[in-house]
């Protein structure tokens, strides 16, 4: 199935990168402008957001979690409460939440969490002038089974002419509706930052490299953007684009949808092992890879993932991760969960929380002063940049 959007559906859209349309007045790596988001009827707010993540690449690096307000190491479900905040003093800069189960109007989603408290979650953070960004761990929609449960022809079957088509079209009208729940107080829709098909150059989702063609996986995202965007007419979302681990340009373009479809673009990185040089060394290639990414599309780059399970080395955060990311020019970084103690036994936590080994040597990254909290934004600087016309 060979879909051409880019020459039908975002004919309106076409040579936007190099509509240069100028929200404010200051330039782009000192002598380029960003466009606008890539939907043309993005609300007033998202447009803000957009902007302000552009100037947060000259100010600093917005630092994130994963489910932060939801529940921590040892905790869940307590008013107020933060791992990050417990050390730092601050909640993070941005807020990860996860939509998985939705498509199955599940209660709760992947992480146990129920959608009504991320609803509440999710307008807290706004309300303080967070910026929220949600993964979508969709399940097989082909199997029935869970995001990792690959099965040969899944991303086939969900495009037009599939025989899942329909099933699709149902599941990302749910995603749409409860996108549509998220608002403010004043009626307004929260901007989401919205990465679908995470990690797509692995193998682990049924979305992976080894289970589609890179035309299949432009096409699947090309149509999901188009189908929220102009069918569902939701219009506060900013698209991610993000890979896992990536050897070159190359492998990080390969399947990308191209500009129309895309706002951000980012990658995941996990380290897995004691190998600190190994990590830091990785991680500032794929950070210059890139920022040439960024810079030639004219997109916002982001570290969209990361983290080192139970951080076993206590200076991990002066010593690995701020050499590997502190030359880099991203707009946010975002710390995976703190899922706590498991039913094995096993434990799993990617900040520090009060009185964690680590939590000292995160203290001193933070203050650094290259990384932005919560307590250096407000609502006014992320969402309130333009004035309602």
């Amino acid at each position: 199935i060979m879909i051409n959007y880019s020459n039908n559906i975002c004919q309106r859209r076409k040579l936007k990168k190099n509509l240069l349309i100028m929200f404010t007045s200051f330039s782009f790596f000192s002598h380029q402008l960003f466009a606008q988001p890539i939907d043309e009827k993005a609300t007033i707010e998202t447009k803000s957001l957009y902007t302000f993540l552009q100037q947060s690449l000259q100010k600093g690096i917005l630092f994130g979690h994963q489910d932060d307000l939801a529940y921590g190491f040892n905790w869940q479900y307590k008013k107020g409460e933060s791992d990050i905040k417990s050390v730092v003093g601050s909640y993070p800069a941005v807020y990860g939440f996860e939509i998985s189960g939705i498509e199955l109007d599940a209660e709760n989603d992947i992480d146990g969490v129920p959608f009504v408290k991320n609803l509440k979650f999710i307008q807290q953070a706004y309300e303080r002038g967070g910026i929220i960004t949600i993964s979508w761990h969709l399940h097989n929609p082909l199997t029935g089974k869970s995001a990792w449960e690959a099965a040969p022809g899944t991303v086939a079957s969900i495009l037009p002419g599939g025989n899942n088509n329909s099933l699709y079209n149902g599941w990302l009208d749910k995603v749409a509706r409860y996108f549509n729940t998220l608002k403010g107080k004043g009626g307004e829709y929260i901007p989401i930052i919205f990465r679908p098909f995470h990690e797509l150059n692995g193998n682990w989702f049924w979305w992976g490299r080894a289970h589609c063609s890179p035309d299949e996986m432009k096409q699947l995202y090309q149509y999901t953007v188009h189908y929220l965007m102009d069918v569902a007419n939701v219009h506060h979302l900013l698209y991610a684009y993000n890979t896992d681990k990536f050897h070159g340009l190359e492998e990080y373009a390969e399947r990308y949808p191209g500009n129309t479809f895309v706002d951000i673009v980012g990658f995941d990185i996990y380290q897995q092992n004691n190998k600190d040089d190994e990590f830091i060394k990785n991680c500032r290639t794929m950070l210059t890879d890139l920022d040439a990414f960024a810079l030639e599309n004219q997109k916002i780059p982001a570290l969209t993932e990361f983290g080192y399970n139970t951080i076993p080395n206590e200076h991990w955060w002066t010593n690995t991760f701020l050499p590997a990311v502190k030359d880099a020019r991203i707009a946010y970084v975002l710390a995976w969960r703190n899922a706590g103690v498991k039913h094995d036994g096993s434990k799993e936590y990617y900040v520090p929380f009060k009185g964690e080994n680590s939590a000292p040597d995160f203290l001193q990254m933070a203050k650094s002063g290259l990384f932005l909290c919560q307590n250096q934004l407000n609502y006014s600087k992320v969402y309130q940049l333009f004035s309602h016309k």
